[in-house]
């Protein structure tokens, strides 16, 4: 075997490189006397939700932060992602990416409104505007963008596509907080734009999610769908669920707002050091990230070629489990491929080869604030090492 520094692994029968298990998503805590001070504020008002004073103070900031008109918080992204749908009076077919959370197509599905798949780019990972043309048909009513990775969509040319045809396009920003596009900061593109604040997300609020849009109007009728079409006390004038954000989680979301900056900067340097320790490894390409705008760097993607690292992106995965090290596929094996989408579409992969070829390949490493230096070190001198010894790697996972 290769020197490594690592010795007596648990794939080689001996024990776990990491003693205690890396997470990918480990969720980032900000200043926990900040949101002790902001929970004991909640708990003597007694203003639990219902759009109270923290939600508000959360929703303009975030507003402020972005430079959009309107922030509407949310109990999380997929509620979010449906009353968008529904607010925009999305019907018939809407084309998404398939290389996206399940979330995206079942915001679609749930209301009776058919997810079309359409291909990526392979250098971005992003829906494929050449392929998006492709797809549009008499029923196609809009289209979801998806910043995969939080790496800006193309976003002209799906605008002039949407324009041409006179389609919504909306994005999914699931990725993207924090991050621009062309010095604008994402969430002022498209009729709307959904973020997800998801405990594993780099900024969170425990579990919760924001619609931003510099639309009035579609605004207006967010807030009142949000709260059960309420329009004041006692008045009801439109249909509507109940999609509120609480107070406790406004007050997780200003409190991370206050580390934003401290969060973005250990993403930045944990990205930066695994791109040196892996940057001369066969097979193992690091996505890029565009220096040149502002970036969360929230996860930490590579492409495993087996044809050159001689060990295949699943097989180098369950190694990294057996060192304690969970990374995780993304996103695996594409929606195209789940229920009920796989009984519905049976022959969608015909149409969606460069998402076949990422969902074999792709995989995510664990980065934000958990993890330091020296972990990255280890989880990289792992990956070296299966590279340079793939054949008997791969014998010995094929025993387990």
């Amino acid at each position: 075997m290769a020197k490594s520094g690592i010795t007596d692994l648990a794939i080689l029968g001996g024990t776990p490189a990491f003693p205690e298990p890396l997470h990918v998503g480990r969720p980032n805590i900000g200043n926990r006397e900040s949101l002790l001070h902001r929970l004991n504020d909640i708990l003597d008002r007694r203003w639990l939700t219902n759009h109270g004073p923290l939600v508000q103070e959360f929703e303009q900031q975030i507003a402020d932060f972005l430079g959009v008109k309107h922030c509407i918080a949310i109990c999380n992204a997929t509620i979010a992602l449906e009353i968008v749908i529904r607010a925009l009076g999305l019907h018939g077919e809407v084309i998404v990416p398939s290389f996206t959370f399940i979330a995206t197509a079942h915001a679609l599905q749930w209301q009776e409104i058919t997810p079309v798949f359409c291909d990526v780019d392979p250098a971005t990972h992003n829906l494929d505007p050449s392929k998006v043309e492709m797809m549009i048909t008499p029923r196609t009513t809009g289209i979801i963008g998806v910043h995969v990775w939080g790496r800006p969509c193309a976003i002209e040319s799906l605008s002039e596509i949407a324009t041409r045809h006179g389609l919504v396009l909306m994005f999914d920003a699931a990725h993207a907080f924090g991050n621009s596009y062309k010095g604008r900061m994402i969430g002022n593109f498209g009729q709307a734009e959904v973020f997800s604040f998801h405990a594993t997300k780099f900024f969170n609020t425990f579990e919760g999610g924001a619609v931003v849009t510099n639309d009035d109007e579609l605004a207006t009728k967010i807030r009142l769908m949000t709260n059960f079409g309420f329009s004041g006390y006692d008045n009801v004038i439109y249909v509507g669920t109940n999609g509120k954000m609480t107070e406790v989680s406004a007050a997780m979301g200003l409190t991370g707002l206050e580390s934003l900056d401290e969060f973005i900067a250990v993403n930045s340097r944990n990205y930066e050091t695994y791109r040196l320790e892996l940057q001369n490894v066969p097979g193992i390409r690091l996505i890029e990230y565009d220096a040149t705008e502002r970036c969360n760097y929230q996860y930490l993607i590579i492409e495993v070629d087996e044809t050159l690292s001689g060990i295949s992106r699943d097989e180098l995965v369950r190694m990294l489990h057996a060192e304690n090290v969970l990374a995780r596929r993304y996103f695996y094996p594409g929606c195209h491929e789940m229920e009920p989408y796989r009984s519905y579409f049976p022959h969608a992969g015909l149409l969606l080869p460069q998402t076949e070829r990422l969902t074999r390949r792709v995989m995510s490493l664990p980065t934000g604030t958990a993890v330091g230096k020296d972990e990255i070190a280890g989880v990289c001198a792992l990956i070296r090492l299966a590279v340079e010894n793939s054949r008997e790697f791969k014998s010995r996972l094929a025993m387990l």
